[in-house]
């Protein structure tokens, strides 16, 4: 067992080039023990970079996810998460909450969405290929799909998705170097929480099938959310639904096409599962590991000690690439790999992991079968990466075909 008595490093190593993995990951992975690290506001911590030390902090009860939350928390940004998001919880209330919004994200009413999901898709495909190349992907395919299937599901007029999606912009902002400070991203929180505030009331005056109404009709039963818990569970959902996928969509168009598997998979279109997980697990969403837990007892971790009290930052990305778990582990291949780490793991595993996967699924197999022979329309460097946003995700992906 090493020592806890680690100088901390900087961290994040670095700004993420593409959706590359700093260097200083795989050479961790190599190391014995963790490392400790020190972000801009917080305490130190403990980085895990290995998938099954990664596993562990994420699902072994003894790491704590609510107790990481609050000042002391190894962060980017000056302010603080609400400790009472589905995201900031545990159990017993993350129970409850999981299993409140659980039932829209059940198989039967994920299935019935796979129609409009298809719809949307055809509809925004239509317009692409009928105004012609170029097209920017981004802006034109995978931000308003995704939007749409989202809003769809929590019940969100079409007509104000746009307002929605200019609150999301602004939420996932990690850096004031983009001319938003904490302040804007605060008010951005406040302005999304009232906007769902008022959907929450028309529910209560016209109950819908949608994930709110689902939710306020529920409010009465014993165990039933409160409505602040409902807003707070809006916003979950359109955070982390909403951005994951488009930007997922994106990257992996992004790497089909620059990593010569896009015709791979075009002419081998039975490959569609196998790639869409293997895209999953080698596409860094997040650049820097975040959500940290801590250790509510001592726990030896890949032979480090880790005092009670004390942080670790569990890298998905890095767990996912890690050697002793998947062969060839930096190179796309479309074969049946062992579970990734792409939606988490243990009690706050992606609830909409399903819903994510019949998107994407859908999503590429529609792109590949209308456009066999796309294409970037710029060199690959030429693209322009969100290196300041907590989603990691190009501003645009000019195409052509």
């Amino acid at each position: 067992m090493t020592s806890t008595e680690n100088e901390p490093v900087a961290y994040p190593f670095s700004v993420p080039v593409a959706l590359d993995l700093d260097p200083r990951y795989a050479e961790l992975r190599e190391r014995p023990g963790l490392q400790r690290v020190k972000m801009t506001y917080g305490q130190p911590a403990w980085l895990a970079v290995r998938y099954e030390d990664v596993k562990v902090v994420l699902g072994d009860r003894r790491f704590s996810r609510a107790q990481a939350v609050g000042d002391d928390e190894p962060r980017v940004l000056p302010f603080v998460q609400r400790p009472d998001s589905i995201f900031t919880t545990d159990a017993p209330d993350h129970t409850r909450l999981r299993r409140a919004v659980g039932r829209a994200f059940t198989a039967r009413r994920v299935e019935a969405l796979r129609g409009a999901v298809e719809s949307v898709v055809a509809e925004h495909l239509d317009a692409l290929e009928k105004a012609g190349p170029p097209a920017e992907l981004v802006h034109g395919f995978s931000l308003p799909v995704s939007m749409r299937v989202i809003c769809d599901l929590l019940g969100v007029p079409f007509e104000q998705q746009k307002r929605f999606r200019g609150y999301a912009d602004t939420i996932l902002v990690n850096s004031p170097d983009v001319g938003i400070d904490p302040q804007q991203i605060v008010k951005a929180q406040l302005d999304l929480r009232a906007f769902l505030g008022e959907l929450v009331d028309q529910r209560r005056a016209e109950p819908a099938d949608d994930l709110l109404g689902v939710l306020v009709a529920g409010m009465r039963e014993d165990g039933g959310l409160t409505e602040d818990e409902i807003i707070g569970l809006g916003v979950d959902v359109l955070v982390a639904g909403h951005e994951t996928t488009a930007n997922f969509l994106s990257n992996f168009v992004y790497l089909l096409l620059t990593t010569g598997t896009y015709t791979t998979l075009r002419d081998q279109p039975d490959l569609l599962p196998e790639a869409v997980e293997e895209l999953l697990r080698i596409t860094p969403l997040n650049p820097n590991a975040f959500m940290a837990r801590v250790a509510t007892e001592d726990v030896e971790l890949g032979g480090q000690l880790v005092r009670a009290g004390e942080a670790v930052l569990p890298s998905m990305a890095s767990g996912n690439r890690d050697v002793t778990v998947f062969e060839n582990p930096e190179k796309i291949e479309f074969v049946e790999r062992p579970p990734h780490l792409a939606f988490g793991h243990g009690a706050h595993h992606c609830l909409g992991a399903q819903l994510g996967r019949m998107e994407l699924q859908i999503g590429i197999s529609a792109l590949i079968t209308r456009f066999p022979d796309l294409a970037l329309a710029v060199p690959a460097e030429d693209v322009q990466w969100r290196t300041t946003m907590l989603v990691r995700g190009p501003w645009g992906l000019p195409v052509t075909w």
